[in-house]
């Protein structure tokens, strides 16, 4: 069968639309300088930190060991886990900027600083949304889910949204606190130490509602009551019962996931199959580095409602 030109563009438009990858490309502050062979040289503002990236399986094009001014290495242990080796003297934690917010950078012994760069592009995103929602009359109330260290709570705080930031990690909630303040956030946020299905739970039976909500939830973990969360078989339900926390002004529902192997076209089935009415899209959330490819770091999808 001979398939027309117009035929052609169409399913390569579609197919493009399928593999998007949206790029966290405004930051001045941070930036990936080079990657290879299971690493990823970034820049926290003056600091050099070389970390692991299961993304990352192509070779170095240079010895990341080896660059210049490097400040500290995480190295994986064979057992499980992993050290940090300092190669220069480090403060505890430091400042870093985005636009007009401002967050604490502090390594971990798990490997992470307390921040993901990449989740600019949603904080942008659902900015614009907020600001609009705001400029016809009304705040939205939102509830973010699996906050961490509110880089995302901030964000829509900042653009005068009310937040309520629900996490099972009591210093994860308190460090959001130390963020929002850092940005000049004092108010619009209610933080909450909880297992955060069973905090959705109880928002149902008290009858509350939310115009919007955000969640990035892990692949796997437990709640402060020692409550067992595993994504594959926990996500559905969740977005469910959240779906019926939406009021009828609702204005987007988000989730962002670093589970590798979960496809965008997944939480794209999954926003379709639990909200009706709105836009729903996904995509691939990712960095570009300074060699000039992008660097995937999970998957984003969001339902918007006009």
């Amino acid at each position: 069968m001979r398939i027309s030109g117009k035929s052609v563009y169409k399913i390569r438009k579609k197919f493009y639309n399928i593999g998007m990858i949206k790029l966290a490309d405004s930051w001045e502050q941070y930036e990936i300088l080079a990657t290879g062979d299971g690493y990823k040289l970034e820049r926290w503002k003056d600091t050099i930190l070389l970390r692991p990236d299961p993304q990352v399986i192509w070779r170095a094009q240079q010895d990341l060991f080896s660059y210049p001014d490097l400040a500290a290495v995480y190295h994986r242990s064979e057992k499980g886990g992993g050290a940090w080796e300092f190669r220069k003297k480090l403060p505890e934690s430091w400042q870093i900027s985005y636009r007009d917010l401002k967050f604490i950078v502090k390594p971990t012994n798990f490997k992470h600083t307390g921040l993901f760069p990449e989740q600019a592009v949603h904080w942008d995103l659902t900015r614009s949304l907020i600001e609009k929602r705001i400029s016809e009359g009304s705040v939205p109330k939102i509830l973010n889910l699996f906050a961490y260290t509110g880089g995302a709570t901030v964000a829509m705080a900042k653009s005068g949204a009310l937040v309520t930031h629900v996490d099972a990690a009591k210093g994860m909630v308190e460090r959001a606190g130390e963020n929002a303040r850092l940005s000049g956030v004092e108010s619009g946020i209610r933080y909450i130490v909880d297992d955060c299905k069973k905090f959705v739970q109880r928002e149902l039976k008290r009858g509350n509602s939310y115009e919007a909500i955000v969640m990035d939830p892990p692949s796997y973990g437990r709640g402060p009551g020692g409550e067992l969360w595993k994504i594959e078989s926990e996500l559905f339900p969740l977005v469910e019962m959240c779906a019926k926390l939406l009021s009828k002004d609702r204005l987007f529902f988000l989730i962002n996931s670093y589970t590798t192997g979960l496809q965008p076209t997944v939480l794209n089935n999954i926003l379709r199959l639990t909200l009706k009415g709105g836009r729903a899209e996904a995509y691939e959330v990712g960095l570009p580095t300074k060699e000039g490819i992008s660097l995937p770091c999970g998957a984003g999808g969001i339902c918007v409602y006009d």
